[in-house]
Parts: structure tokens; sequence; C-alpha cells
């Protein structure tokens, strides 16, 4: 087993970032609200306060996933990481109806909140911090998806790669672009209030961001719930299928997996080849194409199972 700090050094770097991040934006949101009495304020520190504990989790649930197997524990702890993640969207599920609640109570009980510079000022910041913790996110996504991008590139390629990345990243990237926005809104509810003295557009501002933090715990409870499950992935399929149907020797594919276990793939297999070729000439095979499959960025475990070539294929050529 490895020693506890050499398991905490693996966790998320991307949600560590964040969790320090949010909890400092947390406690300037907090001082703020406290001083102004803002509900559009009071939101973003729910959001922030949120965000902070859960990402601490994740990094936590992270570090732990990457243990080695024990002798109670053969499979690893792989999938460790998705029943912390699905533990923590609780955190966010009761911070975003507190958010709906307040909101709501200030639409139906309006009241003017003072100190519009302080609050333009801190989640101006906010929003900033926000950004660079997504940016940094976007990039992790690209590098745990294998793809390069530069510049202003980084972000839209991002998006269409999320479904590519760890599920401690893909949650640290959701709920920093969440957050982004939100101190959006909060701005732009604070601005009406003032100076068009609509007062409940801070009510409004506060239930579209708790809206919106119900949205990322949804989407992460759906992502962690398959990733308990073992859920198929099926573009490192094709990819697996195309370099073992390069091979002379494979004369079709039964059946191939590519399971995502927590972070990691777990690849099972099994081949037809011919059954002219001796065990010896099977085993080196075998040793080629493992060796080149667990060169695959996340792969951990390797099961090749061999038959004879029955001439009829199976495995549906794309």
């Amino acid at each position: 087993m490895k020693p506890r700090n050499s398991l905490l050094k693996q966790g998320n770097k991307s949600s560590l970032i964040a969790t320090v991040v949010n909890a400092i934006i947390a406690a300037v949101k907090g001082s703020a609200y406290f001083f102004t009495g803002n509900v559009a304020m009071f939101a973003e520190t729910m959001h922030s306060l949120g965000d902070a504990a859960n990402q601490f989790f994740v990094y936590i649930g992270s570090a732990l996933s990457k243990k080695l197997p024990t002798d109670r524990f053969p499979n690893g702890f792989g999938r460790l990481v998705n029943l912390v993640l699905l533990g923590a969207v609780i955190i966010v599920g009761i911070m975003s109806y507190e958010t709906i609640k307040e909101g709501y109570y200030h639409i139906l009980h309006p009241t003017e909140s003072k100190g519009i510079v302080v609050n333009i000022l801190v989640l101006g910041v906010a929003v900033l911090l926000e950004a660079y913790v997504l940016f940094k996110a976007m990039k992790e996504v690209l590098h745990e998806s294998n793809v390069k991008a530069k510049k202003l590139a980084i972000i839209p390629t991002s998006f269409r790669h999320l479904k590519r990345a760890k599920p401690a990243t893909k949650l640290v990237f959701m709920e920093d672009f969440v957050a982004t926005l939100g101190g959006i809104i909060a701005i732009i509810g604070i601005l009406l209030a003032y100076f068009a003295e609509i007062h409940a557009a801070e009510g409004v501002a506060s239930i579209l961001i708790g809206g919106m933090m119900f949205f990322v715990v949804g989407r992460v409870f759906l992502d962690n719930a398959k990733g308990i499950l073992g859920e198929a992935d099926d573009d490192l399929e094709e990819i697996i299928a195309k370099f073992i149907l390069m091979q002379p020797e494979i004369k079709d594919i039964q059946t191939l997996y590519a399971v995502k276990e927590g972070e990691d793939f777990h690849i099972e297999m099994k081949l037809e080849i011919d059954p002219n070729l001796t065990v010896g000439q099977a085993g080196k095979i075998k040793d080629r194409i493992e060796a080149k499959i667990h060169g695959m960025k996340g792969v951990t475990d390797v099961i090749i199972e061999f038959d004879e070539d029955d001439g009829i294929p199976t495995w549906i050529r794309t």
C-alpha cells in the first residue's frame, strides 16, 4: 500500500487549486454579504462555500482511488472517486436549496441592499479568479483527453472533449463554469436593483444561480452513477479494435470491452487467431498487444483471451 502522503500527491490538481481559490472567495463574499445584506451576494457565498467543500472531497477521493489493491479489495479502489463525488454533490444540493429559498423570499419581500461598490468589486474579482480556475480546468481536460490546443482555441476544444476527462476534472470544470456565469448574473442583478430600482432582480439572480447549481448536481450524480456501475467507452473500444485488426495474426474480435472504473480503464477482449499458431507464438502476440494497450492513457488492466478462428466475422469494422 502506498504511503498516505504519496497518495495525496496523486490527487487531482485542478480540484486542489479550486478548493483553495473557492475558500478564499467564499470568505471575501461572506464578509461583503455581512456588511451589505445583498441576497445575490448571499447566493454567491453559498455557491463558493459549496464548491470549496465539494472540491476538497473530490481531491481526497481522487487521491484515495490510487490505492493499490489489497487482499480484501483485490479489484482496487478505482471507483472510490465516484462514490466520493456522489456524496459530495449532496453538499451542493443543500447549498442550492438554500440559495433558491433565499431568492424566492427576497422576490416576495424585496429589500434595498447597500454597498454596491463593495459588491461589484468583490464579485468582479471573484469572476476573474473563477475564470482563471476554469481555464486551468480546461487545460487539464485537454491534457487528460490527449488533445492539444493553444490560446483561445483551448476554450471550445475543452467543451468538445469534456466527456473524455476524469470525473474529478469534469466536476471542477462544470462547477467553475457555473460559478463564473453565476458571478456575472449576480452582478447584473445588483446593477438592475440599484440603477433600475428593480429590487426583486437580486432574488431572481439568486434563484438562477441556485438552479444552475442543481444542474451540476444532477449531471455529476448521473455521470458518477455510471462510473460506479462501470460504463463502456465506445471511442476507446474503436481505437483498440483498430489497432488489433492491424495485427496480421488476428482474424477477428469476438468481444471487446473498455470499461471505465473511476479514473481508470479496464480492458477485456476475446480474439480469434489462426489455429496453426503455436502456444509460444500466441504468447508473443499477447505480450505485444498488452504492451501497446497498457501504453494508452488511463489503462491499468488488460485481459486477453484467444480462440480459434471460426471463419465467421463477428466484429463490425468501422
